[in-house]
Formats: C-alpha cells, structure tokens, sequence
C-alpha cells in the first residue's frame, strides 16, 4: 500500500500528481521546479537561485515523509541548458552531508512554467 506525502513547506503540485508517494520503505519524490510554496510563484532568480528552490522543495517533501536528504538514493536532474551544469552541481553539493546520492542529468526542451531546472529523488524513508 501506498502512503501520500502532503506538506505546505512545498509547492502544490500543479496537475494530476502527488509531491511524493512512499511504498516499502522507499520515497518517490516527483520532479520539483523553482516555486516558492509560500507564494506559489516561480524564482526570479538565475540558475542558482532556481536550483536553490528546487532543492529546498525536494528537501521539505523527504522530510515530510520522515527522511533526510543524506538518504537520497537516486536525482534526475532535468536542465534547459546544459551550460548550467557546473552551477547546479555547485548547489546540488552543499544539500549533502555525505556522499551524494546516485544522479543523471539531462537537457530537455522546455520545463513548466518556463524555468530551467527540475529535480525529482527518490530516498529511503
């Protein structure tokens, strides 16, 4: 059976999905964007602002569903542009204590809402 994570400390989810689900002991974090959730608005700001965003979103949800980021084990990293790679891996680091969590990264066309970074994990409870 699986349990929905629900928290205000994220953004809502802006179509027909939840912030995360948790089936036998493992988080299934879906892709988060640059939205502040006390707002609802995406960041305003470049790329490092937005990653910041992007992982303090992800960070609420695993804790939320009672974890931590140093239990992460694995991040799809979704950019519009590639050339922000060494900017978001920057940020990406300082949410991890240890090592980082298994990850890849890949460009896409375009995001939600405009913004150029999406971030989904999946951890361990």
């Amino acid at each position: 059976m699986k349990t929905i994570v629900n928290t205000n400390k994220a953004p809502a989810a802006i179509g027909p999905y939840s912030q995360a689900t948790v089936h036998g002991g493992v988080i299934y974090v879906s892709g988060q964007l640059p939205i502040c959730p006390a707002t609802g608005e995406v960041s305003d700001g470049d790329i490092v602002q937005q990653t910041h965003q992007v992982m303090k979103n992800v960070a609420a949800i695993v804790e939320a569903a009672g974890s931590n980021m140093d239990n992460l084990l694995k991040a799809t990293i979704l950019l519009t542009d590639m050339n922000h790679f060494t900017q978001v891996n920057e940020v990406y680091a300082t949410y991890f204590k240890g090592s980082p969590p298994a990850r890849i990264c890949y460009q896409v066309t375009a995001l939600p809402k405009g913004v150029s970074v999406e971030i989904d994990a999946i951890c361990a409870v």
